[in-house]
């Protein structure tokens, strides 16, 4: 009977621009993780916002690099912050930047309740302002403004003009793939 030689696992560091902690994969060889997906919670680093960050993996000569693909504040932390009494907005759209294709969803919540219109205009005002900061921006520049919560703050400042919110987040932040957006430039 042949003996099969088994080879060892072992820890292979991943290096994430994003966060300064150190987060290692488990497994037998270093291309065994080219294109797969971690997810990486932020929550203590960002002193309780649940921040859920993806990244996918890519091997460069031998060193695992990653690069971000989405940022998602999780759904608990939004009812948390939800009261009685109150208005959300949401939007969704999809942009250009400089070097990606990328979808943002934010969310908005108002101190108490208002009127329709006045949440049609904080949606609309909250499109323009992102669109025109983001179409200056690479992705990456993009993905550490909002976990370092930049553009939430100017966007805040900007919508407080209309009417001051209790909430400014961005809920979703994603690069869209190339195949969707094929798609969506053929129809």
């Amino acid at each position: 009977m042949a003996q099969i030689k088994s080879v060892r696992k072992k820890f292979f560091e991943v290096s994430v621009p994003l966060t300064a902690a150190k987060v290692h994969v488990y497994g037998h060889a270093v291309e065994q993780f080219e294109n797969q997906v971690i997810k990486i919670d932020l929550t203590k680093s960002l002193r309780g916002k649940s921040l859920e960050l993806r990244t996918k993996i890519h091997n460069n000569n031998g060193t695992l690099e990653s690069t971000p693909i989405s940022l998602e504040l999780l759904g608990s932390y939004l009812r948390k912050a939800i009261r009685k009494g109150t208005n959300y907005v949401e939007d969704s759209f999809e942009l250009d930047c400089k070097d990606a294709h990328i979808r943002i969803k934010p969310f908005l919540l108002t101190r108490r309740r208002v009127s329709r219109a006045i949440r049609n205009e904080l949606r609309k005002t909250a499109h323009k302002f992102i669109e025109g900061y983001c179409k200056v921006r690479s992705a990456d520049e993009i993905f550490s403004d909002v976990t370092a919560n930049k553009i939430q703050k100017e966007l805040a400042y900007k919508l407080k003009k209309i009417y001051p919110l209790a909430f400014c987040e961005i809920r979703i932040l994603e690069i869209v793939p190339e195949k969707k957006m094929t798609e969506a430039a053929k129809s």
